[in-house]
């Protein structure tokens, strides 16, 4: 089964019961993710397909980042600041990085009582002003 998002991924479906399920992924200001973009992972969905440079690896990068990677090499990044959209040529470079993973709890796999349990990251870019 394969579903086409509209920036020509494609989701790989692969289901297991036995884990929690990721439901979606929310990125804004995330490296090449200007724009806050949400990917939702419907039943089933486990891997993520597209061209080289559509973001693959910067989604992994993200749901990495999340879930405690702070080894920031790991994230394939030079320092913190580096994880925050830099900028181009037509946008603005972004001051927040902000990754939010957001997984389904209904079969109450998680020690919790919500359905649903979002786990967000943020990092913020320093700001120099020169005063004088």
């Amino acid at each position: 089964m394969y579903k086409y998002s509209p920036s020509s991924l494609i989701f790989v479906a692969r289901p297991n019961p036995k884990i929690v399920r990721l439901k979606s992924l929310e990125i804004k200001g995330f490296k090449s993710f200007a724009d806050k973009t949400i990917i939702n992972f419907d039943e089933g969905i486990t891997g993520v397909i597209g061209p080289n440079g559509c973001g693959k690896s910067n989604i992994v990068d993200a749901i990495r980042w999340v879930i405690g990677e702070h080894k920031i090499s790991n994230l394939r990044s030079e320092n913190l600041e580096s994880l925050v959209f830099n900028g181009s040529k037509t946008r603005g470079a972004s001051g927040l990085a902000e990754v939010s993973l957001t997984f389904d709890n209904t079969k109450n796999l998680l020690p919790t009582e919500f359905n649903t349990v979002t786990v967000t990251e943020s990092s913020i870019k320093a700001v120099r002003v020169n005063t004088g």
